[in-house]
């Protein structure tokens, strides 16, 4: 994780704070990091990295797309119901599965309602498709999808 992100600082601060759910005023942990710049980043547009715990999936935090170094832990029991939080957004940009066993990280990737998946890895290969499902948008760029919107198709019937 990086020490510091450059970004929308207030839209990353409102989404990243210790938000409550007004139903049942449960409240994240913050574990490290909060609202602030990074120490020597005073200036600028720039959140320190942030960890919350105790993250269930009906707080804004765990449902929103957050742009910034912001990683919210919610834990799970079963693989169904990992897979089923992991999907419960209204987003789907990109998603990272750690595991140590590779058949089942493939597994719940195929599973999972996002435009990358990365397994074991932050590394992004600048020849897959980028883009997003759901409210992460439509289309792709890079790869061989990303140049489709580039060509002209032609049909010869004969």
């Amino acid at each position: 994780m990086s020490s510091s992100a450059p970004g929308q600082r207030k839209a990353v601060q409102e989404s990243s704070g210790v938000h409550q759910n007004p139903a049942s005023r449960k409240a994240a942990e913050l574990v490290i990091g909060g609202e602030g710049h990074p120490a020597g980043l005073e200036s600028g547009n720039f959140v320190k990295p942030t960890v919350f715990a105790n993250v269930t999936g009906d707080m804004r935090i765990a449902k929103e797309e957050i742009f910034g170094p912001v990683l919210s832990i919610l834990t799970y029991k079963t693989e169904a119901e990992a897979v089923e939080m992991a999907n419960d957004t209204e987003f789907g940009l990109i998603a990272y599965i750690s595991s140590t066993d590779p058949e089942r990280a493939n597994r719940v990737a195929r599973k999972i309602a996002a435009g990358r998946v990365l397994i074991n890895t932050v590394s992004h290969d600048p020849f897959a498709p980028f883009g997003g499902f759901k409210q992460s948008g439509i289309g792709r760029r890079a790869g061989y999808n990303g140049l489709e919107e580039y060509l002209e198709p032609k049909a010869i019937i004969i």
